[in-house]
C-alpha cells in the first residue's frame, strides 16, 4: 500500500484507532453458546491472529476466545501527554512480574511486563517491528533433530516467511521523508500484505539519530537496505507497527478484531480466566472442557468445545493453565497436589528472555547543532503544544509519530571478537564432557530428555554463534541525549541460561513464580564481557570524540579485567527487555518438547499452544512481528487439517 491509499482509509483507521467497539465483548456466561467448535485461551498477538483466521476460514463453525483483560483503547509508547521521555501514563493494565533473586547476577531480579488487554502484548509494547535473522529461525528446525526436518509443517525461515508477510501491511513512506531521514527498505520483504496489521516509518527522527549511525559505520558496521527479508547482520532501519497515516498503534487488538467484525462466529468474552482444561475420559480422548471462571464474582463454569482447545496465554501464562491441568512435571504436580494428566517435564522449563548491560558516557563537549532533541518535550511548552496538534492532524505530523525508535545494530560474535572460537568451543566442550545439565535447574537436570534437549540446543547455538551472519548483539537507538548521562545497550540475543515458570503454589490461580535463572550457564557471561568490549569501541569514533564522549561506565580499568568486568555484568544487567518464550516448546518429547510441529500438545487429543512459548529458542529479534507469523502459520495448519477432515 502506498502512502496516498494509506492516507484515504486513514480516517476510518483513526475512528476504530480510538475506541474499540465494546459492545461486542461479552462478559457473563449467560451470553455463551451451549457448545463451541474452536476455544482460544487467551486474546493476545497470536491468538487473535489464530481468531481472525478461524471465523474467517470457517463461517459455520463458531469460536470463542476467552481473555483475562478488557477492551481497552491502546495508545503508541509516546503518545500525547507524555513527554517522550517518561513513559506512557495511558497505557492498557499490564501483568507485571518480577523473578526470583538470580544468584549468578548479584541477587537481581528480572522485571517483565506483559499485556493484560485484549491484544496482549502488541497493545503495550514497544512498536519495535522486528524479525530475527534466517538462521535464527533455521535453529528452530535444527534443534528440533530429523523427526522435525522431515515434518511436513517447516517452521525454519522458508517456511515461516510466508506467515511474516502475510501477517502485515507495510507501508512505503513519503518520499520527502525518505529524502530527509534516508529510510531504506525492499518491498520483496513484505509482499502485498492486506492484513490490518500495519507497519510503516515515522515521518520524525530525533535531530541526533544520525550520530550514532555515523559512528556505527566508522567502526565498521555496515547499513543493510532491509532487515526483514532474512539477513539482518548490520545497521538496521525497523518499522514500528503503528498506521503509516494516523501514527497511532497498530495492534492486534484491532487488526485481528475490531477490523474485522462483525462476524456472527467470532465471540469474545473478557475479564475471565482460564483455570484449566478438563480431560473427562483421559488426555487420547478430546477436546478437552475449558474451565473458566468470572473475575466479577468468582463463578466457574465449563465450556463444551467440538473442535479443539487453542492455549495462547503467553509464555508466562500458557504454562500455568496446562501445569492447573495437570499437564507438566510429574514430581512438581505431585508437589502441588495436582493429579497428573501428562507428565510433561519441559511445560514451564527453557525459560528465555533478552538481557544485558549498559556502555554509558557524558559529552564532555556542548551538545549543539541538533534541534529538535527530546528535552524540548520538557522544556519547551510551545513545541510540545504544538506536537500534540500535529499529532492530532490528519497525516500525523511531528515528534509524537516516533515510538520508541527505528534504528539498531545487529552484529555477529565473529565480527565484535576474534575470540569467538574460544566461547563456541567451550559450549561445545560442555555437551561433549556431560557438564551442560548441570547448568540446568535442579529439578530437571536428571530427567534424560531435558538434558538432551538443552544440548541439541547448545550445540545449535554454537554454530549460530559461529555464523558471521547470525547476528549475536543487538543495541537499539533513537538519541544520544539524555538529561545525565548517555548509554547504549548490549541485548545478548541467544542467552544459554534457562529458567522456569511454575504455578504459586500458595495460590495456583495467582501468578507463577519466575526463576529466570540468568547468568547459570557461565558461557553468557563470556558473551557479555565480548558484546561490552565491542561496544566501548563506540566512544572512540571519531564522530564521538569530536562530541568530547567519556566513558562513564565501565570504564577501562574495570573493562580491562574479565573479573571485575565480569562484575560489572552481573551486577548492571537489565535481566528481561520483555521478550520472555520458549516455556512449552516445540521439541520432540524425548528432547523436553512440548508440543510438535502441528502444534498439539504431545499425547493430549485436541489440545494445541499458539503462542511465544513455542518457540524452542529465542530469535534475534523483538518478537511481536514473530508472534504474529507464528499465528498465521498455526492458524493455516489448523484451517488445512479441518479442511481434510471434512472431505
Amino acid at each position: 500500500m502506498g502512502f496516498l491509499a494509506a492516507t484515504l482509509v486513514s480516517c476510518a483507521a483513526l475512528a476504530s484507532a480510538a475506541s474499540i467497539p465494546r459492545p461486542h465483548a461479552k462478559r457473563q456466561v449467560s451470553q455463551l453458546r451451549d457448545d463451541y467448535d474452536f476455544v482460544i485461551v487467551g486474546g493476545g498477538t497470536s491468538g487473535l491472529t489464530v481468531a481472525d483466521r478461524l471465523t474467517e476460514a470457517f463461517p459455520a463453525k463458531n469460536v470463542l476466545v476467552i481473555e483475562y483483560g478488557d477492551v481497552h483503547y491502546a495508545p503508541g509508547t509516546f503518545d500525547p501527554p507524555t513527554d517522550w521521555i517518561t513513559p506512557q501514563p495511558d497505557a492498557p493494565p499490564s501483568w507485571s512480574f518480577n523473578s526470583l533473586p538470580n544468584p549468578d547476577m548479584a541477587n537481581t531480579t528480572a522485571f517483565v511486563l506483559a499485556g493484560q488487554v485484549v491484544g496482549g502484548s502488541s497493545a503495550v509494547n514497544g512498536m519495535f517491528f522486528d524479525r530475527a535473522s534466517r538462521h535464527d529461525y533455521d535453529a528452530w528446525t535444527a534443534v528440533g533433530g530429523s523427526g522435525f526436518e522431515q515434518s511436513s509443517h517447516k517452521w525454519d525461515w522458508e517456511g515461516l516467511f510466508p506467515f511474516f508477510q502475510k501477517s502485515v501491511t507495510f507501508t512505503e513512506p513519503p518520499a520527502d521523508i525518505v529524502q530527509k531521514y534516508h529510510y531504506t527498505w525492499d518491498l520483496s520483504a513484505y509482499g502485498n500484505g492486506s492484513t490490518p496489521i500495519y507497519s510503516s516509518y515515522p515521518v520524525f527522527q530525533w535531530a541526533d539519530q544520525p550520530l550514532l549511525n555515523q559512528a556505527w559505520q566508522e567502526m565498521g558496521i555496515n547499513p543493510v537496505t532491509e532487515c526483514a527479508g532474512g539477513d539482518k547482520e548490520g545497521v538496521c532501519w525497523v518499522p514500528a507497527s503503528q498506521h503509516p497515516v494516523t501514527a497511532r498503534r497498530s495492534h492486534a487488538g484491532l487488526g485481528h478484531y475490531a477490523d474485522v467484525l462483525p462476524r456472527a462466529n467470532y465471540d469474545l468474552l473478557v475479564q475471565h480466566q482460564v483455570v484449566r482444561v478438563v480431560f473427562p475420559n483421559g488426555p487420547s480422548h478430546g477436546p478437552p472442557l475449558v474451565e473458566a471462571r468470572s473475575l466479577a464474582d468468582n463463578h466457574l463454569f465449563n465450556v463444551t468445545v467440538k473442535g479443539e482447545v487453542i492455549i495462547s496465554a503467553g509464555a508466562l501464562h500458557t504454562p500455568t493453565v496446562l501445569q492447573r491441568s495437570g499437564i507438566g512435571p510429574a514430581s512438581f504436580l505431585d508437589d502441588a497436589g495436582i493429579p497428573v494428566t501428562l507428565d510433561l517435564p519441559g511445560v514451564g522449563a527453557n525459560l528465555q528472555d533478552h538481557c544485558g548491560p549498559p556502555v554509558t558516557w557524558n559529552y564532555t563537549e556542548p551538545y549543539t547543532g541538533f534541534f529538535p532533541l527530546p528535552s524540548e518535550m520538557v522544556n519547551n511548552a510551545t513545541f510540545k503544544a504544538e506536537a500534540i496538534t500535529g499529532f492530532d492532524e490528519v497525516p500525523a505530523r511531528g515528534p509524537y509519530t516516533l515510538a520508541g525508535g527505528n534504528n539498531a545494530i545487529f552484529v555477529s560474535l565473529p565480527h565484535l571478537t576474534a575470540d569467538y572460537g574460544a566461547i563456541t568451543a567451550k559450549i561445545r566442550a560442555m555437551v561433549a564432557d556431560g557438564t551442560a545439565a548441570s547448568y540446568l535447574a535442579a529439578d530437571v537436570r536428571t530427567i534424560p530428555g531435558m538434558v538432551a534437549g538443552y544440548e541439541a540446543q547448545l550445540l545449535v547455538l554454537a554454530d549460530l554463534l559461529d555464523n558471521p551472519e547470525a547476528p549475536s548483539l543487538e543495541t537499539p537507538w533513537a538519541t544520544s541525549e539524555a538529561p545525565q548521562t548517555s548509554s547504549v545497550l548490549a541485548f545478548l540475543l541467544h542467552p544459554l541460561s534457562r529458567g522456569s515458570v511454575r504455578l504459586n503454589l500458595s495460590d495456583p490461580l495467582a501468578q507463577p513464580v519466575l526463576d529466570y535463572r540468568s547468568g547459570s550457564n557461565p558461557v553468557d557471561i563470556d558473551l557479555h564481557l565480548a558484546h561490552v568490549r565491542f561496544l566501548r569501541g563506540l566512544l572512540d569514533t571519531p564522530t564521538m570524540q569530536a562530541r568530547g564522549a567519556l566513558e562513564t561506565a565501565p570504564g577501562s580499568a574495570v573493562a580491562d579485567s574479565d573479573e571485575a568486568l565480569g562484575e560489572y555484568v552481573r551486577s548492571h544487567s537489565t535481566l528481561s527487555f520483555m521478550h520472555p518464550c520458549c516455556t512449552a516448546a516445540m521439541l520432540p518429547e524425548d528432547r523436553g518438547g512440548v508440543v510438535g510441529p502441528d502444534l498439539k500438545v504431545h499425547g493430549a487429543e485436541g489440545l494445541r499452544v499458539v503462542d511465544m512459548s513455542v518457540m524452542p529458542l529465542l530469535p534475534g529479534a523483538h518478537l511481536s512481528a514473530t508472534a504474529y507469523a507464528v499465528g498465521e502459520k498455526a492458524a493455516d495448519i489448523i484451517i488445512q487439517e479441518w479442511m481434510d477432515k471434512e472431505q
